[in-house]
């Protein structure tokens, strides 16, 4: 038999769906795959009934539909303080992943470099890799996750083609501020790089801090490409319905790419979601209270516990230390996959290991989330109150 292709064996799957489905086979509470337990909001719901029976339900325009592309343009131009052409500028895509996917596809030549931040969301390296491009990992320093200005340029000196740039960032829930934006932007011209902005979380950011969108920074449209999705604002991950905003000489190769990658979102969801893109501000205000109720509750129930912790900027990741646990003589010799599937059978909660999102080695750290239901965060800190038993033993 041949070989196979030698790209498929420098990755693995997603460590973040295989815990999904360790938690679905011990019936766990699933806080390591990042989606809500509760229903989108009902405009939408009942807006798909009514497609479900009307239709449309056959291919949509290969770029998206264009009254959701006019949506998303007219959007996202409040966004970027510019106009937005939703023809020439607007791609819808199969999630955030294939926005991303399209975006390394249409900037990187086999043997390109691009710069990833770590931690990172663990597509990112393999993004690279299906690219043919190699990652040029950067460290965020805990406990705030910033990054060493001298370090960044170091790696801006090797020359990639791009840099990957997740605000608000999983896993980490860091917001970047606008003077760390204005460092990656003045790098990036420095040495001529792209740079592709993941922002699906950009409406899920706690007091005292604001969201800053890179292409909305002074000549930084033109070498931006925006990645963004609908899954997390709107709650309905399983429609994957994402988008890319890019100049239009990107843009147009980018369509050219998600052409022959998927060819096109699915129609139905596509009309459903323009209902959701056509909220007023009052949504985004009432999504920001219900997740800073969320993050506070969660939180607190965390200290309660014992449990240490990260708190989120923006996002709805915490990350908690378990350190003081691989201490003990039941966990000695165990790494994070081990102890995250460990408690997902025995505590009934599903975490993601933390090393699967980290260059360097960090093995005392596991990802979880609260876009639950009180009563699931209530049954989750039940459960997990348990563990502080172990460390009083």
């Amino acid at each position: 038999m041949p070989q196979l292709s030698n790209r498929v064996n420098t990755f693995t799957d997603s460590v973040i769906r295989r815990m999904t489905r360790i938690s679905d086979k011990h019936g766990a509470i699933n806080l390591s795959q990042g989606f809500p337990d509760f229903p989108p909001p009902k405009a939408m719901t009942d807006a798909l009934s009514k497609i479900a029976l009307e239709g449309p339900h056959q291919y949509s325009v290969t770029f998206g539909a264009p009254n959701l592309r006019e949506a998303i343009a007219k959007k996202q131009s409040k966004a970027f303080n510019r106009d937005i052409d939703f023809e020439k500028e607007v791609l819808v895509t199969c999630g955030g992943t294939e926005a991303m996917m399209c975006a390394m596809m249409t900037v990187c030549n086999p043997g390109d470099k691009v710069i990833v931040f770590s931690p990172f969301y663990e597509n990112y390296g393999a993004d690279a890799i299906l690219s043919g491009a190699e990652p040029i990992y950067v460290p965020l320093i805990p406990p705030n996750f910033n990054f060493d200005v001298n370090v960044l340029e170091d790696a801006f000196k090797q020359n990639p083609k791009a840099l990957i740039l997740c605000n608000p960032s999983n896993p980490t829930g860091k917001v970047f501020t606008k003077e760390e934006f204005m460092i990656i932007a003045e790098l990036s011209v420095k040495y001529d790089t792209f740079v592709i902005t993941d922002e699906v979380y950009e409406h899920l950011i706690y007091e005292p801090y604001k969201h800053t969108y890179f292409a909305s920074l002074p000549g930084m449209y033109e070498r931006t490409i925006s990645t963004s999705s609908l899954s997390k604002t709107y709650s309905i991950t399983g429609w994957r319905l994402g988008y890319l905003v890019a100049p239009e000489e990107i843009a147009e190769c980018a369509k050219k790419v998600h052409d022959f990658l998927t060819v096109g979102a699915p129609s139905p969801l596509q009309e459903a979601a323009v209902v959701g893109l056509n909220f007023d501000e009052s949504y985004y205000q009432e999504l920001k209270k219900t997740y800073t109720k969320k993050r506070d509750y969660f939180l607190k129930g965390l200290d309660e516990i014992g449990l240490k912790h990260t708190t989120p900027q923006g996002t709805y990741f915490v990350l908690v230390d378990i350190s003081e646990f691989l201490e003990l003589e039941q966990f000695k010799g165990m790494n994070d996959l081990e102890f995250s599937e460990w408690m997902t059978i025995n505590i009934g909660v599903a975490p993601v290991p933390g090393s699967s999102f980290f260059r360097e080695d960090v093995n005392n750290l596991i990802r979880l989330h609260f876009a639950r239901s009180k009563e699931t965060l209530d049954e989750c800190l039940k459960r997990l109150s348990t563990l502080k038993y172990l460390l009083n033993k």
